[in-house]
């Protein structure tokens, strides 16, 4: 026995449970975070507040409950995922009971010291829930027709509540997510056939639907599409947002206007830049070489939780880690997507770099778990 190995080996448990933690990992989020509250110092005129102090403070408090996840036993988290899905379908009933309404949409519940936005928590548990239900599934049944329309309930139940309130981006998020974890469990690949055709034909009844007493979407919904097939039609209207978006996002160039530069933030031309534009900030702040650096960030982060999911032996631990390497994607990918005119605006956060504190919370708790099942993969 080598003399590291004496040496780790006669830690005390808890503090070898850190020294196994993925640092990595553990620095590539906060590097982003990083970047986060340098974006919200810039927003705000050379200012800590209103948006970067507060920001600090949630990321702190994040990165604890990120520890606190990781030091407990990922065999304890299968076993509370029934629990932690049951607890976000209530909250989600709670936010259509009781929940304050922002701006013609219900989806916070005011809790005194947080704003919770229960659609947040519900992207992790469900894909626990999915990930301990492929767990506990044998592998000869994962295709057959019963057993395929028990987590298809399981994705539709909160889809459809966070539909109603109405928040069609997450909701469009709840279900990649859940369908993509069926995949990843080895349903058959002629289910998600059926469901694209699907799809296919329920895209063409939202178009055909408008204008009718069985209208599919909200009449703002509808503008959103306009918006994203034609912004040019309502420059100073609808389509206000992304024509500045793309301002702004051309302007920078290579390198960008110079931090706390960019006149499309500074000028307030840019809307919603703190949260859902932030990405354009940064790109007229920092131009095409700061924007490419972020997106390699992110790409480094997912490539740390696949491979962490792909030599981890246990079962639930790689699909956990596999889902939530995916939610991460689905964030970035289809905020970028909106804010430079490829995706409809559909309100979706640049993960941990966006001002708000219930993604973030619940974001470093799903890492949390990412860092649970690499400390306690089988060795």
């Amino acid at each position: 026995m080598s003399y590291l190995e004496y040496t780790v080996k006669s830690v005390p448990t808890g503090f070898r449970k850190i020294l196994h933690l993925n640092w990595p990992l553990t620095l590539l989020l906060a590097s982003v975070s990083g970047v986060g509250f340098l974006m919200l110092y810039s927003v705000a005129g050379g200012s800590f507040s209103p948006w970067a102090e507060p920001q600090m403070k949630r990321f702190g408090l994040g990165l604890a409950l990120m520890m606190f996840v990781a030091m407990v036993p990922i065999w304890l988290w299968r076993n509370l995922s029934g629990v932690g899905y049951g607890a976000s379908m209530l909250l989600l009933v709670a936010v259509a009971l009781v929940g304050d309404e922002r701006k013609g949409s219900q989806r916070w519940l005011d809790l005194g010291f947080i704003d919770l936005q229960p659609s947040e928590l519900m992207k992790i548990t469900l894909v626990m829930f999915l990930a301990a239900y492929y767990d506990w599934l044998p592998a000869k049944k994962v295709s057959r027709p019963f057993w395929v329309l028990l987590p298809v309930v399981v994705i539709l139940a909160p889809t459809a509540l966070v539909l109603q309130q109405p928040d069609l981006g997450t909701s469009i998020l709840l279900l990649i997510a859940g369908a993509g974890l069926m995949f990843l469990a080895g349903v058959h690949w002629a289910y998600f056939a059926v469901v694209i055709a699907s799809g296919v034909g329920l895209i063409t009844a939202v178009f055909q639907s408008r204008g009718t007493t069985w209208q599919l979407l909200n009449d703002y919904q509808y503008r959103r599409i306009d918006t994203f097939l034609d912004p040019a039609a309502d420059p100073l209207g609808a389509g206000y947002h992304i024509t500045q978006s793309k301002i702004a996002l051309g302007s920078g160039g290579w390198t960008g206007r110079g931090f706390m530069q960019g006149t499309q933030s500074r000028l307030n031309f840019l809307p919603e830049k703190h949260t859902d534009f932030i990405f354009t900030t940064l790109a007229e702040e920092f131009g095409f070489v700061g924007a490419f650096s972020l997106l390699g960030l992110y790409a480094l982060i997912i490539v740390f939780c696949v491979v962490t999911a792909i030599l981890n032996k246990d079962r639930f631990s790689s699909l956990l880690t596999l889902g939530i390497a995916l939610n991460f994607f689905l964030f970035f990918a289809v905020n970028m997507s909106m804010v430079m005119g490829l995706a409809p605006v559909v309100g979706v956060p640049l993960p941990l770099v966006s001002y708000g504190g219930s993604a973030m919370l619940v974001l470093l708790l799903a890492f949390g778990l990412v860092q649970s099942a690499h400390v306690h993969r089988p060795r």
